[in-house]
């Protein structure tokens, strides 16, 4: 009798051993920094943020560097554009961004066609905690369907739907009257009250040319938040950190 006593207490010891090791096993899985790494869904590659650039156009660590990426098929106000200077809700798109990028695990998702556009940044869905971001700028009126370029038209349909509605409630960039246009946005009619940054150079010349500037520090009077590339006053030695926008305020 005690011997069949002494099994089951063993048999019972075991049991509540295994027992404590698979709670420790789910404990740690929970709480390890490795827990995070994995896809909120199929298609989503979690990626580290390094800033937010403006409404639709972020870096991040990619493939051990820093990348930038431009948000696929929609398009924010300019927050300094060196031709159009500040927009109306470019600022807004930009804070937006901001908050949804620092309020939880960011993921992309590419598309079947090109993954990266003239300017070397990649193209992209965004998502925080696997909700899309370009929908959610779209539904608060920070954004419009854009740059619609196949193949790469997986959620065009659906982000027009979100557009739609946005428009149907007149809110941010639909509240002025032919602002969104499929142009662009015609900041020309709905000019942003108090800024005062210079239009560049070659907007005063019928024939537009290269912009010379011997430094970042003569660059910025004119474009203060510094200039992007493709634009004529970007030169690839004032972009120290290869991000695309040379003379960039730190």
């Amino acid at each position: 009798m005690a011997q069949k006593s002494r099994k089951t207490s063993k048999a019972k010891g075991s049991l509540s051993a295994l027992v404590i090791a698979v709670i420790l096993a789910g404990v740690y899985y929970i709480f390890s920094p490795e827990a995070d790494t994995s896809p909120s869904r199929e298609g989503l590659e979690p990626v580290e943020l390094v800033k937010t650039i403006d409404g639709d156009t972020i870096k991040i660590m990619y493939e051990g560097k820093e990348t930038n990426v431009r948000y696929l098929l929609i398009d924010t106000p300019e927050t300094n554009h060196p031709r159009l200077g500040k927009q109306p809700f470019g600022e807004e798109a930009k804070r937006r961004n901001q908050e949804l990028m620092n309020s939880g695990k960011l993921e992309i998702e590419f598309d079947i066609g090109q993954k990266y556009d003239k300017y070397g940044r990649l193209l992209a869905y965004i998502y925080i905690d696997g909700e899309s971001v370009q929908e959610k700028l779209l539904a608060e009126g920070l954004a419009r369907v854009a740059y619609v370029y196949p193949p790469n038209t997986r959620h065009l349909d659906d982000y027009e739907k979100v557009q739609n509605e946005a428009k149907k409630k007149g809110i941010g960039i639909w509240t002025l009257e032919d602002y969104a246009t499929d142009r662009g946005f015609d900041s020309d009619s709905y000019p942003v009250k108090g800024d005062t940054s210079p239009k560049p150079k070659s907007e005063k010349s019928s024939t537009p040319s290269a912009e010379q500037y011997a430094n970042c520090t003569e660059l910025r009077k004119v474009y203060p938040e510094g200039v992007k590339q493709g634009y004529p006053a970007y030169t690839e030695r004032m972009d120290g950190d290869k991000d695309g926008v040379a003379c960039e305020p730190r």
